[in-house]
């Protein structure tokens, strides 16, 4: 037969795996060759190929291939665990940075459990032992999991007849996506006991042969914590919780305390803000579709009944000139630097207002790329406090000028704390896709398809200009709603279908359809006009 590899034809025999064909280029692979794209679809490298196949290998410069590895390097931990520890209830709670944080539920995990777990992990990729996924009827799979402690959860979640576990020797386990076919695979991972639990850390997208120096992020694991805690309470840690609560008619209660618990937020950071009248500036930044817009308005609400009126200065003004902006590596403008910025104008202006000056307010005109002045000022009375909104808010290289006793800095994510069972967790990158899918369409009138193309261009922009100042925060809001994944699946699912299986970007929208189809589905009409969903799939009562 014949199949199509690099835009060119290769002969081979009839039922060959790709690790067969392509054995050599695997083995030699400097960036680790961990599974392929079979006509727009991530399988793994068993995968038997038939006449007509495009294929291509995926490494760890790849998305797609740093998945798989990730999911391979928590199932071997969660064998090793299983090997030394079985009575220990693990729970993957969620990603920090280049790491999944894990806890126990019912035994305090020491630096000799994770010492020992070290030491078996390194064993278990030692003796490359093969990995391998066995496709059974839920009924048998039922049988499996009589003595599971954890995972058995998925066979309520699943629509589909089948199912399909990966074993190891006799361990075996769910894991939603490809997984690398042995252990051997997994060469660079590390295990720490951190916080309450354990770090399992693996390589970086800029540095996928190595692993990075290990950084704080106290903020961030501190805001996670405290919305883990409140579902945990709730008993709301899984889908198939969320599902019990759609079923039964309860999701109504979980709408209310998921939309408090943002109110009650925005009430404390006002409150913070009256409290320190020093403070004259509040600061936004966050990623894309994160809510930033909606949180800004509701803020701002909050600061008008601490007697505190919000005024804003959009950063669409203070662009530079267009010939002193400065280039990528492609040769095209890059607006999203923070040299793309007027920042010498822009805190001379800032410090005039707060000095009680009135000033001139400049607006940018993008056909000619140059600042106008047409006549508007701006100035700030005693309780005026100024509200921006902008990827650059939590670097300080934005208001220089300005004393950080007069800033406040706040980072808005949705930081999804919800897991598909306790071994797999949902992506916050996800969340904020299917998020964007859904307003593009509904508000800028963009197919799911140009919403995937752009994505990696807008995470690019995310991990230069937002993630590496999250710290710097002096608050981190989380704009996550446990149930939000429930409403938009009506929106997103029909979007995505859309996609052609010709399209490269097939195998992320089959992927996201994989996941969507997990979750229940209810009347959005239950939603607050107010909430920040509704940014995404309309009837806000706030204007944008």
């Amino acid at each position: 037969m014949k199949i199509i590899y690099n835009q060119k034809e290769i002969e081979c025999s009839v039922g060959k795996k790709v690790i067969d064909i392509f054995e050599d280029e695997i083995k030699n692979s400097k960036n680790n060759i961990i599974a392929c794209n079979i006509n727009n679809q991530i399988r793994d490298l068993n995968e038997e190929l038939e006449d007509g196949d495009k294929v291509e290998l995926v490494d760890l410069t790849k998305k797609d291939g740093r998945l798989v590895y990730q999911r391979g390097v928590m199932y071997i931990m969660s064998k090793a665990f299983n090997e030394l520890y079985p009575d220990i209830c693990l729970t993957v709670n969620y990603q920090l940075g280049d790491a999944m944080y894990c806890v126990s539920d019912n035994t305090e995990i020491t630096e000799e459990i994770i010492n020992n777990v070290h030491k078996k992990m390194d064993e278990i990729i030692k003796n490359k032992l093969e990995i391998r996924k066995v496709t059974m009827t839920k009924e048998v799979a039922r049988d499996f999991y009589k003595k599971e402690k954890t995972s058995k959860g998925i066979l309520q979640l699943t629509k589909k007849n089948k199912i399909s576990l990966y074993f190891c020797e006799e361990y075996y386990n769910y894991f939603y996506g490809v997984m690398p076919i042995n252990t051997e695979f997994i060469k660079i991972y590390d295990i720490m006991l951190y916080a309450k639990g354990f770090l399992v850390r693996y390589p970086s997208k800029k540095n996928i042969n190595g692993l990075d120096e290990f950084v704080e992020r106290k903020k961030l694991l501190s805001t996670l914590d405290e919305y883990e805690n409140i579902h945990r309470l709730l008993q709301i840690e899984t889908i198939e919780k969320l599902n019990k609560h759609i079923k039964d008619g309860s999701i109504k209660d979980v709408i209310l305390l998921a939309e408090a618990l943002h109110e009650k937020k925005m009430a404390e950071i006002a409150n913070h803000v009256k409290e320190h009248p020093k403070l004259k500036m509040v600061l936004i930044a966050g990623p894309s579709s994160s809510g930033k817009t909606t949180f800004a308005k509701r803020l701002g609400i909050q600061l008008r009944l601490n007697g505190l009126k919000p005024v804003t200065i959009s950063m669409d003004n203070y662009f530079v000139e267009r010939e002193d902006n400065p280039k990528d590596e492609n040769g095209e403008y890059d607006f999203e630097c923070i040299e793309a910025i007027d920042t010498k104008l822009l805190n001379k202006d800032l410090t005039a207002l707060l000095n009680g000056e009135t000033i001139k307010v400049p607006t940018f005109n993008f056909k000619s790329g140059k600042k106008e002045y047409n006549g508007e000022t701006m100035a700030l009375k005693d309780d005026e406090i100024l509200v921006i909104e902008g990827i650059h808010c939590l670097n300080d290289k934005l208001t220089f000028h300005i004393p950080n006793e007069q800033k406040f800095k706040i980072y808005v994510s949705d930081l999804t704390v919800l897991n598909i069972d306790y071994y797999n967790r949902i992506s916050t990158t996800d969340t904020r896709l299917i998020r964007r899918i859904v307003r593009d369409y509904k508000f800028r009138g963009n197919g799911a398809l140009r919403t995937l193309e752009t994505w990696k261009m807008v995470n690019r922009g995310e991990e230069k200009n937002i993630y590496p100042f999250q710290e710097e925060a002096d608050i981190m809001f989380n704009s996550s709603l446990i149930y939000e994944l429930s409403v938009l699946k009506k929106y997103a699912k029909p979007l995505l279908e859309g996609i052609k299986e010709e399209e490269p970007e097939y195998s992320e929208a089959k992927r996201i359809i994989d996941l969507l189809q997990y979750f229940d589905e209810f009347d959005d009409e239950l939603i607050p006009d107010n909430s920040i969903l509704r940014e995404f799939i309309g009837n806000s009562i706030f204007d944008y």
